[in-house]
């Protein structure tokens, strides 16, 4: 099946964004994909909160989300929405950070919020605060794709091995890792983590990826990938926005795990003995 992955520099318009995100659903679709990707924050990416709470809506109102599910429907393809920034359901004033997956009717198929949020201060002098404003999620989620059972992540998810485990565990065997990835910690890590996440379960990671400098001010890495489950790259975006497209032969699962049957060779791990 062939796949498309959308690399954006996703700005603080949002509606530049929803119509740069309808545009990328329709490239994807007219050359042929089954399936899009897109990264994290792909509605609104604004490092000013007071500025971006302005525009946030909670999920039902979303404009952004319905315009992606009106183009998937419209094209029939289905789309992995990385992520959206929206207003948390329960009344608390802090936003959510959720990725959707919808199918080629439009439909809402899944919902991920991002279980690990990125609180860190890098050598650079960059310091990020996700939880002053954010919600964490609490449940792993896998859903179904034409490609089969997928494992929802995003960004810094990736760092945390235990959530791939609890989803490749569960059967999923793709992982989608959207990211709006920091350039000091993509030249460091992003290539390496996410191979180790398809070597060490035999598994495809889509990552769709920010990239470029964005009217907020900051930069992102790019380099969106797709990584095959022996850890060979198959596609690499580089650092130019823009549509790539790869085709993922499913079977290649079931070929690698054949050979190297990690997964099987799992065992639970008890308290550690210090000696």
């Amino acid at each position: 099946m062939k796949i498309a992955l959308y690399q954006a520099q996703t700005g603080i318009d949002p509606q530049a964004n929803i119509t740069a995100l309808v545009d990328a659903v329709e490239t994807a679709a007219n050359g042929g994909a089954g399936m899009v990707f897109t990264p994290e924050m792909s509605g609104l990416l604004d490092a000013d909160r007071a500025r971006a709470a302005a525009h946030l809506k909670a999920e039902a109102d979303d404009p952004t989300l319905e315009a992606v599910r009106s183009a998937a429907k419209a094209r029939g393809i289905w789309v992995h929405i990385g992520s959206l920034a929206l207003l948390a359901e329960d009344g608390s004033g802090r936003f959510v950070n959720r990725g959707f997956l919808i199918d080629d009717e439009g439909n809402i198929r899944a919902r991920y919020d991002k279980i690990h949020l990125f609180d860190v201060d890098l050598p650079t002098g960059e310091s990020w605060r996700e939880s002053a404003a954010y919600a964490g999620g609490t449940q792993a989620v896998a859903a179904e794709t034409p490609l089969g059972l997928m494992g929802l992540s995003i960004c810094y998810d990736l760092r945390f091995p235990d959530l791939y485990r609890a989803l490749t565990d569960a059967g999923a065997i793709l992982l989608s890792i959207p990211a709006a990835f920091t350039v000091p910690t993509g030249e460091a890590h992003w290539h390496v983590l996410m191979r180790a996440r398809a070597i060490e379960a035999g598994v495809f990671v889509i990552a769709a990826a920010q990239s470029g400098r964005h009217e907020d001010g900051r930069q992102t890495y790019g380099r969106s990938l797709v990584v095959d489950p022996w850890g060979k790259i198959l596609l690499d975006m580089g650092q130019e926005p823009g549509i790539g497209f790869v085709d993922v032969d499913i079977e290649e699962v079931e070929k690698v795990r054949s050979r190297l049957p990690a997964v099987r060779h799992r065992r639970k791990i008890g308290e550690v003995e210090i000696a």
